[in-house]
């Protein structure tokens, strides 16, 4: 997978497809909260299979910080380790920003995976958009 950080309108519009793909049309969750006034401050991600757009994600900083969000994969494309390849770039850009911690909110089916990433929890179970998620950090080791 080619994992770009979005740099033009055309990559945008590819990381909001897959998106809305997931979160509204796959997940439920309300175009009002899935699209929000973050995005437009946020560094965003798409990843590319043979040019098509299969997963996307968006970068954040908040605090000491780089909050991973609204990271997915076309259901189709899922178990090629892609979800992974995502986190993996979003924790470099966080690196060359001077950041040394990274942050999300999982949706707690996913705890496991993003355990198996590093990730520890710190929250308890709280709803978002009416999915079960918890809070989960990692210090980033430094190359």
């Amino acid at each position: 997978m080619d994992i770009q950080v979005v740099q033009n309108e055309d990559q945008l519009k590819d990381a909001y497809k897959v998106r809305k793909i997931v979160f509204i049309e796959e997940q439920g969750v309300s175009p009002d909260l899935e699209m929000d006034e973050h995005d437009s401050s946020a560094t965003h991600f798409v990843g590319y299979k043979n040019g098509i757009p299969v997963a996307a994600s968006r970068l954040r900083y908040l605090d000491q910080y780089g909050k991973l969000e609204r990271i997915c994969v076309l259901k189709e494309e899922r178990n090629h380790h892609y979800g992974q390849q995502m986190i993996q770039a979003m924790e470099e850009v966080i690196r060359e920003n001077q950041y040394r911690k990274s942050k999300l909110n999982a949706q707690t089916h996913a705890e496991g995976f993003y355990q198996s990433l590093g990730y520890k929890t710190i929250s308890d179970e709280f709803m978002d958009a009416g999915i079960p998620h918890v809070t989960m950090v990692k210090t980033l080791k430094t190359n």
